[in-house]
């Protein structure tokens, strides 16, 4: 049995090692072939079927998402991603790159042999590109599913050769290719894990094995009970109590005043109000997130009890800053956010609807809603410079990614108020589109960024809408926006537990 190649564009001097690889490719294909497989017969042929046109990794893309992890979901897209970008290579590339015969059959039983044979080129094979790209990108982002999954990845791509249509080279060099898709996933959009902040400054917390001296208050709103309860599971000593939206601040003031450590579910308006108490009470703040967006949540590297349990249980903690700002009679802390302008408006809409619609949508026709209306922008005073703006957005910590939402910061103790503005005009909607396009750094007549540790601004008309971590509020006159370095203790794995 040949393994033909096509050579002629093969210099000389490798011609005679290439023959020698196909050669023992063929030798040790015909040795699979004439080799029993216990148990292979009845499973093999059949999963390799299953495999065609990716069926088998879609089936598995929906089953990892109905886990309802945040980790879970980030996987199969991750791994379905990565899959498709290692199909697109195979199909426009591998397969016409190199013009192999597919393996002659004779040596293979007929009991394994598909019903349908393969018309395409052997060489790479589309189905261990297609395997090890959605394992490598589901391993990527989470270990724990990743190990579930490269058995079958493995056991697909193994099937290849067991049932004739592939060298054992095709199958290798199909699967360093889908890992390498895979790679170059993670290279463009990186994973979860690679986006976190460092852990610093590190400091001492307490290790509670059990849980006891925690007291969670959690906001059923947020629909935080599976949470919880899964929290109560993993720390059983825990206090944990649930209460609804008007009863969150009674609550966490109660808990504040008999808990070793401060806990909180609940989306970042709720995990505002905590943070406040925890400050005033000199407490470790644990963090669950159980809103529409937990930005802060999810920048501290905890997405569900499991990173919450495993960092309270060995004392991990690390501090964090946090913005203060006054306006008038009113003063706040703001662990993501402070804003003027469009983008309060646009939370008032959010909120508004994302109760009937959900968050992300009501998010979209919020910011459609906004940019429809008509409406003059903010005056305000900056260095005694009179300036109209459509939106000031103000960050603790620099916000990485970004155009007019919230991206991920990769530091939350740098020190650092991220300063965003979009200068005024009679086109808002040009000018916000501009922006988030443009990104961060960037200085034009349209919108500008600056990082800055201290900003104040004058002459605030009165009523205008200020929004800091998801909550609206009317302010006037002066306002100022500072930072509180390294001021709060919050929980977070420094090490992740799996």
């Amino acid at each position: 049995m040949k393994a033909d190649v096509d050579l002629t564009a093969v210099p000389k001097t490798g011609r005679r090692a290439l023959r020698r690889l196909l050669a023992a490719d063929t030798r040790l294909f015909e040795v699979a072939a004439t080799r029993h497989w216990p148990g292979a017969e009845r499973v093999l042929p059949g999963l390799s079927r299953s495999a065609n046109h990716g069926l088998l990794w879609f089936a598995t893309a929906g089953a990892l998402a109905v886990a309802r992890t945040p980790r879970s979901r980030r996987a199969a897209l991750r791994g379905v991603a990565s899959l498709g970008l290692a199909s697109l290579t195979i199909n426009t590339l591998g397969k016409w790159s190199v013009r192999r015969a597919r393996p002659v059959l004779d040596p293979v039983p007929l009991v394994r042999q598909l019903k349908r044979q393969p018309i395409t080129t052997s060489f790479p094979s589309g189905h261990a590109a297609s395997a090890a790209a959605f394992a490598t990108g589901v391993a990527l982002e989470s270990p724990a599913w990743g190990a579930a999954v490269a058995p079958v990845a493995f056991s697909v791509a193994a099937s290849r050769v067991y049932t004739g249509v592939h060298f054992p080279s095709d199958v290798l060099a199909g699967a360093a290719l889908g890992a390498g898709a895979a790679f170059l996933v993670r290279r463009l959009v990186p994973t979860r894990a690679g986006a976190l902040p460092p852990a610093r400054p590190r400091v001492e917390a307490p290790a509670l094995e059990q849980g006891a001296g925690l007291v969670v208050v959690a906001n059923r709103a947020s629909g935080t009970a599976d949470r919880a309860g899964a929290l109560r599971t993993a720390l059983p000593e825990a206090d944990i109590v649930e209460c609804e939206p008007e009863d969150v601040a009674d609550e966490l003031a109660k808990a504040a005043a008999r808990a070793r450590v401060l806990g909180v579910c609940g989306g970042d308006g709720t995990v505002n109000a905590a943070a406040a108490l925890a400050l005033r009470h000199d407490l470790p703040l644990a963090v669950l997130p159980g809103g529409t967006l937990n930005h802060f949540a999810l920048d501290l590297g905890i997405e569900d009890d499991r990173d919450l349990a495993w960092a309270v249980r060995h004392g991990e903690a690390v501090r964090v800053d946090v913005g203060r700002f006054r306006a008038g009679g009113t003063e706040g802390l703001f662990l993501n956010t402070f804003s003027l302008g469009v983008y309060p408006e646009l939370v008032r809409e959010r909120e508004h609807w994302s109760h009937r619609i959900g968050g992300w949508p009501a998010g979209v026709l919020g910011a459609l809603r906004v940019l429809r209306a008509d409406r003059h922008p903010l005056e305000v005073q900056v260095g005694g410079e009179q300036r109209p703006l459509w939106l000031l957005f103000v960050g603790n910590g620099v916000y990485h990614r970004m155009g007019l939402a919230p991206g991920r910061r990769k530091d939350l103790a740098d020190g650092l108020l991220d300063v965003r503005v979009v200068h005024g005009s009679r086109r808002p909607a040009l000018r916000l589109l501009a922006a988030a396009v443009a990104g961060p750094l960037t200085r034009s007549p349209a919108h500008a960024a600056v990082q800055l540790t201290r900003l104040r601004l004058t002459g605030v008309e009165p009523g205008t809408p200020l929004a800091y971590d998801g909550e609206v509020v009317p302010v006037s006159g002066d306002v100022t926006v500072e930072k509180l370095p390294a001021a709060l203790t919050v929980y977070r794995p420094v090490r992740k537990p799996f």
